[in-house]
């Protein structure tokens, strides 16, 4: 263990030891009235202009089925983008290659308010990092969904809800922030609604500009069939680039009549990202002599586009039910382009020029149907249904320099078309029995797809369909033995279908040694989920949950006939089990100071064939701690981190102890109509990634640096008056899928 790592995991532990002395939350909400209490000020209503309900948000609380993160909340999380957010999530792990797993459990379904974001891999992370946490309210970690939700994610959904103003009038917020790590960081944003009558418009605006930096050292050994290292390639590689992410949101909602209310959303994106990259190549003999040396530099322009339409409408087609509707339209326009240049560093050394022109488009059509019904106080009844038809269209093309003439590399470029269908059902009920409350419910999908590449004179043209349907129940029975204690059985299956471009076979170049390609016969993953939990009051929550995921796909890793390029691929590769335990405590030892504790272990074993037979366990342990402290006059201020112990996210890559500490402060200022606050989070550097990867005849050690360690100051002002009214609900489905590329 380093001295990073062990003053990080005091630092956290610390406090721990206050959790067993007395006391006890205070409760007490400031600003509301509590029955039998006279306030003075309060019985003067002639003479208030402004009404402020506040009150004390926990960082993280947890609902039936749900932990939910109050981003605002934590004073660490200013000037964080949305990645680095969930990064510090209780149980949620992201790897290198920007992986999101849930409690140990990859396949992470990823929606922004109720919708899913068509998004994984690359593009999913350059989306997460590029969005500021100022844009989101909170982040719900939802393991066990209902059959309302789509099927898909094994692990569950993570659904980022971003800021909605509630009040009346015009109201909104403005937000400016500035951070400072080895590279400067901006991010700007603006909410604004305007609530009367029967009308409700919003605007939501972002704009969110930061330099990058990635630090990756790679030491790759290759071995004979007797286990003798037979070659060494080293590969530092230092990525730099500037990444410019502008979002605008924008609806309106209006109530044609007291029972039907009708809306409109409209979004578009547009994330321009461009890098400097410079990469070598070492081949080192096995006694450590340097045998050759490589020098790659590449260019990289990445930009994301994305507009969005929905339509959506509800009506109380009586006083006991609702119908509601939604149809979406999503559009995206993927670009990316790359220049290469290989040069052999010795006399008379050769030189390699290419470039690459991946653009990619998406379109998708989805419309859904829902119907509620209250049969009596205690029992609800829903149904609905939904289809979606998406469409995408992926070239790769690659060029050589050849006497100042570029050549088509056909070897190397392709064409992808993409088609697919889902049609889906569910029912549910949910109600109560005395002492007992539970939900059930079952939903049905069928999925049709077409995966067209086509050829060239030197490849041949090729197309997989394939057509699947199958069930998902889902549910859970409380049983409330007393006033504070309650015991919970959750239970779902789930799904995962393998990422749009995942079925696309073309080659992906990192470098002159490593190329990511697709498989065209991946089959969905599906699982069963099982978690037994005890809550006492808002106090600790504990529980056990068992997984089983069949047709396991798994990042792997192959090499060519020469042994000396590796291909990173997806492929079925067996079964997981995961065994897991979590418990979480939330705490207030002393009127000042709350803090909340979560712990969560996994025990995970991978069965299957990837060449050869395998068995592979791991047991991983993530521990987050936040401390929430008042030091009156307005200033509030945090500490927190998280660390996590030996983790295995994919079969053939170990990640390696990790974790970051978070300092900050919080002051209201302009008589609390802004608030000003400043974070340094990852103050040791300790946000490396590390780990270990086995290839077929190779293993590779590697260190990815980011720029992490970051102090942000950060001004948020409110517009407007804040009378609270019912929150605002844009009608919006649960819809969008998933997305990849590269």
């Amino acid at each position: 263990m380093t001295m990073k790592n062990a003053a990080l995991i005091v630092t956290l532990l610390l406090p721990v030891w206050v959790f067993c002395q007395p006391g006890g939350r205070d409760n007490d909400t400031v600003g509301v009235p509590v029955r039998g209490r006279t306030d003075t000020a309060l019985t003067k209503v002639d003479s208030l202009k402004e009404v402020i309900v506040a009150g004390r948000r926990l960082p993280v609380e947890r609902k039936q089925g749900k932990t939910i993160v109050n981003v605002e909340a934590s004073v660490t999380n200013t000037g964080s983008t949305v990645l680095e957010v969930l990064e510090k999530s209780p149980g949620v792990t992201v790897d290198r290659n920007g992986g999101i797993a849930l409690n140990g459990k990859a396949g992470v379904l990823v929606m922004i308010d109720d919708k899913p974001t068509y998004l994984s891999g690359d593009d999913l992370n350059n989306l997460l990092s590029s969005m500021n946490a100022s844009q989101v309210s909170q982040i719900e970690l939802i393991s066990n969904p209902t059959a309302k939700y789509d099927a898909a994610g094994n692990a569950g959904i993570i659904n980022i809800r971003t800021k909605k103003n509630r009040n009346n009038g015009f109201n909104g917020s403005f937000t400016t922030s500035y951070g400072q790590g080895v590279y400067p960081k901006n991010n700007n944003s603006l909410v604004l609604n305007y609530r009367a009558g029967r009308v409700n418009a919003f605007l939501n605006y972002s704009v969110n500009a930061s330099k990058y930096l990635t630090n990756l050292y790679a030491y790759r050994q290759y071995y004979d069939p007797d286990r003798n290292v037979t070659a060494i390639l080293e590969q530092p590689a230092y990525f730099t680039g500037t990444v410019v992410n502008n979002t605008a949101k924008g609806g309106l909602d209006y109530s044609i009549g007291p029972s039907t209310v009708l809306g409109i959303l409209v979004t578009g994106m547009d994330i321009h990202r461009s890098g400097n990259n410079a990469a070598n190549a070492n081949w080192l003999r096995p006694d450590g002599s340097v045998d050759s040396s490589i020098l790659t530099r590449s260019r990289p322009v990445n930009r994301f586009r994305n507009g969005a339409v929905n339509l959506n409408g509800r009506r109380a087609v009586s006083k006991d039910a609702d119908l509601s509707a939604d149809l979406d339209y999503l559009h995206y326009r993927m670009e990316g382009k790359q220049d290469f240049d290989n040069q052999l560093l010795a006399p008379g050394g050769y030189e390699e020029i290419y470039r690459s022109d991946i653009p990619t488009t998406i379109d998708i059509l989805s419309g859904k149907l829902d119907y509620t019904w209250r049969v009596d106080p205690t029992t609800v009844v829903a149904a609905g249904m939904k289809s979606s038809s998406s469409h995408t269209d992926n070239a790769a093309t690659y060029q050589n320099l050849e006497g100042q003439q570029w050549v088509v590399d056909l070897t190397r470029s392709n064409h992808f078309v993409y088609r697919e269908n889902i049609q889906a059902g569910y029912g549910s009920v949910e109600g109560k029995y005395r002492s007992f409350s539970y939900q059930g419910g079952v939903r049905y999908e069928y999925t049709s797809y077409t995966a067209h590449q086509t050829g060239n004179i030197q490849q041949k043209d090729s197309t997989v369909s394939r057509n699947y349907g199958s069930f998902f129940p889902s549910g859970y029975l409380t049983y409330k033995v007393d006033s504070v204690n309650s015991l919970t059985l959750t239970f779902g299956r789930r799904t995962d279908r393998p990422p749009f471009q995942s079925l696309n076979p073309f080659l992906y170049i990192i470098n002159k040694y490593t190329y990511q390609t697709g498989n065209p016969y991946l089959l969905p993953q599906y699982s069963w989920n099982f978690e037994v939990s005890h809550q006492y009051g808002n106090l600790l929550t504990t529980g056990l949950s068992y997984s089983r995921i069949t047709d396991y796909f798994s990042q792997i890793f192959l090499s060519d006939t020469s042994k000396t390029i590796l291909y990173y691929t997806q492929g079925n590769v067996g079964r997981v089990y995961n065994v897991g335990i979590s418990a979480s405590l939330s705490v207030s030892p002393l009127k000042w100071w709350s803090a909340e504790l979560t712990a969560v272990f996994n025990h995970k074993q991978l069965r299957g064939f990837n060449g050869n037979n395998y068995t592979s366990t791991i047991s991983q342990l993530s521990v987050n701690l936040s401390n929430q402290l008042s030091f009156g006059k307005g200033y509030a201020g945090e500490l927190s981190g998280f660390y996590t112990t030996r983790a295995r996210n994919d079969v053939q890559e170990l990640l390696y102890p990790a974790g970051q500490v978070h300092v900050g402060l919080s002051k209201g200022v302009l008589k609390k109509k802004a608030t000003v606050k400043v974070s340094y989070r990852d103050i040791f550097y300790t946000g490396a990634m590390e780990g270990l990867t086995s290839f077929p005849d190779a293993t590779e050690y590697f260190k990815l640096k980011r720029d992490s360690r970051v102090l942000s100051v950060s001004f948020t002002y409110r517009l407007g008056k804040s009378f609270k009214v019912a929150r605002h609900q844009d009608g919006a489905g649960d819809e969008k899928d998933r997305v990849q590329n590269g």
